[in-house]
């Protein structure tokens, strides 16, 4: 018998807590405009573009540029990225994808050696392989032209000065140099991130990398086709091409490459509009899928409380998203079949709060053809970053940028890494004889977990921008912030500070480090309802901003930085 007194005390309380080290700095708030990114040499970056009278948009290129030079595992030029714009004047959200996409001479059977067998995914991501044509530079540049207001030029001016002169290597990229090997088979990241007798630099160590000032000062000068053509296109089909294990990106793959303005995904919520980006992201639908149904549930004090409710409901939102999300031009999803109210209502009719579902399948959502593609296989996510920018207009950004597994394909061509986002398709293309709707083909776009969101009053107003790193946590980590923020009402700090608990598809997770009682006490409880519970630290990466209102109309920004990482939140 279930002590239901004892299970509710402690998942309120546990739930409730935030994370036991305390933030660097608290919540901060500013009156005309913010970044909050994930180091503060990019967000001073971007406050310097924004005190320039430059837009969000601005603030955003140069944030990103920084973040390539001191946060290099992450995000950078090799790579791609989500955005969110939100323009205050026509109170509009634009969306734009500079996902990177599968060469034309990739396959399905890309990631099976001569066996049929899928690569050790190691052996995947360190290889030419997986690298995709990167875009997040294209993608700058087409935002720009329309929500940009200082010259392209000016917003490579920090990043240049930093690769150049040097800068002090941060904890989290001094962290994972001290665990990275297959970086230093690269001469050219050899050269920049070890020393002479192969030891890593560390934290607190300099770091110079002329070659990347000198790639920004091209980018500056000539913009992102000097990534898509000329010498340094051919040196990154060169690199790509390289063994072991080359790629199959061509001169023409680069060339042809380009970004796309999608529809913003936005459903109503009580008084919000929620908005994210389509397929093929998968975050913010299934963030708009479970949002419902906890909006449905109990108040902290019901017997099970809201860890229960957010694992169960995300093993739904999982379950849809590993059958039906791809590229939509290559895979039809059902998105508002699955964003159905009854759909929605009958999945949740499965919740209880007294114990866990059984095996959790997907639906069949409305407009989901019976013959639905498999579901693949779950693969590891990782790298990435996030930030969050408004300007003295009110408009924002909520960008989430990435090149996949830290340092990427762990191959570098004029002073910036590759990424590795092919390793996002499932590595098998069939399943039980059915195709896999995240499996390779030619021009694709890998699925992801990027999850940049901007929320609206029902007036079309700013009310928040957040995101985050982490893989596939990102869905799990922006969905209970922006619940916490919203539907709870906490300060934007305490919910992106506070405990996280996730659920994947498989076992519930619970953040925790030895010692936690409170997590072990979590834990207990939710094993008690029938959850399989792993405890474990836990990365994190969101950064967010939120908009309050006061009774004359004036707006105060709240901003928020993931204490698990080294960004911030800043604004005057």
């Amino acid at each position: 018998m279930i002590d239901k007194t004892f299970t509710r005390a402690i998942l309120v309380l546990a739930m409730l807590t935030t994370w036991p080290v305390a933030a660097r700095e608290p919540g901060t708030t500013a009156k005309t405009h913010m970044v909050a990114a994930a180091n503060p040499m990019a967000v001073e970056a971007g406050l310097e573009m924004l005190r320039k009278g430059g837009s969000a948009l601005d603030a955003a290129i140069a944030a990103q540029m920084v973040l390539g030079v001191v946060e290099p595992q992450a995000s950078g030029i090799g790579g791609g990225g989500f955005l969110l714009h939100y323009d205050a004047r026509s109170r509009r959200v634009t969306a734009w994808d500079g996902r990177e996409t599968a060469p034309a001479a990739a396959t399905e059977t890309l990631f099976l050696d001569i066996y049929n067998n899928p690569l050790p995914f190691p052996l995947a991501v360190a290889s030419g392989l997986s690298v995709g044509v990167p875009g997040v530079v294209r993608m700058l540049e087409e935002t720009h032209r329309r929500h940009g207001k200082l010259p392209w030029r000016d917003l490579f001016a920090p990043a240049i000065e930093l690769a150049a002169d040097g800068f002090v290597v941060p904890r989290r990229l001094g962290n994972a140099l001290a665990g990275e090997r297959a970086l230093q088979n690269d001469p050219q990241a050899r050269a920049v991130y070890f020393n002479d007798d192969g030891s890593p630099k560390k934290t607190g160590d300099t770091i110079r990398n002329p070659d990347l000032a000198e790639t920004m000062r091209l980018i500056a000068e000539r913009g992102a086709e000097v990534l898509h053509s000329g010498p340094l296109a051919d040196a990154i089909v060169a690199a790509v091409a390289r063994e072991p294990r080359p790629g199959r990106m061509s001169a023409a793959d680069l060339a042809e490459y380009r970004a796309l303005q999608r529809p913003p995904l936005c459903r109503a919520l009580r008084d919000w509009v929620i908005c994210g980006m389509g397929p093929p992201s998968s975050g913010p639908l299934a963030i708009l899928q479970t949002l419902p149904l906890l909006d449905r549930a109990p108040v902290p004090s019901s017997p099970t409380g809201d860890a229960h409710r957010l694992a169960e409901a995300s093993r739904l939102a999982f379950a849809d998203r590993e059958r039906y999300v791809g590229d939509p031009g290559f895979v039809p999803v059902p998105v508002d079949g699955l964003l159905d109210g009854a759909y929605l209502a009958k999945r949740g009719g499965a919740l209880s709060d007294d114990r866990v579902m059984g095996r959790v399948t997907a639906g069949q959502p409305p407009g989901a053809p019976r013959a639905a593609p498999a579901a693949a296989p779950a693969k590891p996510e990782g790298g990435t970053s996030h930030m969050s920018i408004v300007d003295r207009d009110g408009n924002a950004v909520s960008f989430t940028t990435t090149i996949e597994t830290a340092f990427g394909a762990r191959r570098m061509v004029g002073g910036f890494l590759l990424n590795n986002e092919l390793t996002d398709f499932a590595s098998v293309p069939m399943v039980n004889d059915r195709p896999v709707a995240n499996r390779v083909q030619p021009g694709k776009r890998p699925r992801s977990s990027m999850s940049p969101l901007i929320v609206t009053d029902r007036n079309g107003r700013f009310v928040l921008a957040i995101g985050s790193a982490g893989g596939s946590r990102i869905i799990g980590d922006v969905l209970q912030a922006t619940w916490g923020a919203l539907l709870r009402d906490l300060p934007l700090q305490d919910a992106i500070a506070a405990r996280r608990v996730l659920n994947r598809g498989g076992a519930t997770e619970i953040e925790g480090r030895a010692n936690d009682e409170q997590a072990k006490q979590l834990a207990e409880a939710l094993k008690a309802l029938g959850h399989t519970v792993d405890v474990a630290p836990h990365q994190g990466g969101l950064h967010g901003i939120r908009a309050r209102r006061a009774a004359d109309g004036a707006v105060t920004y709240e901003g928020g930085a993931d204490p698990r990482r080294d960004g911030v939140a800043r604004g005057d």
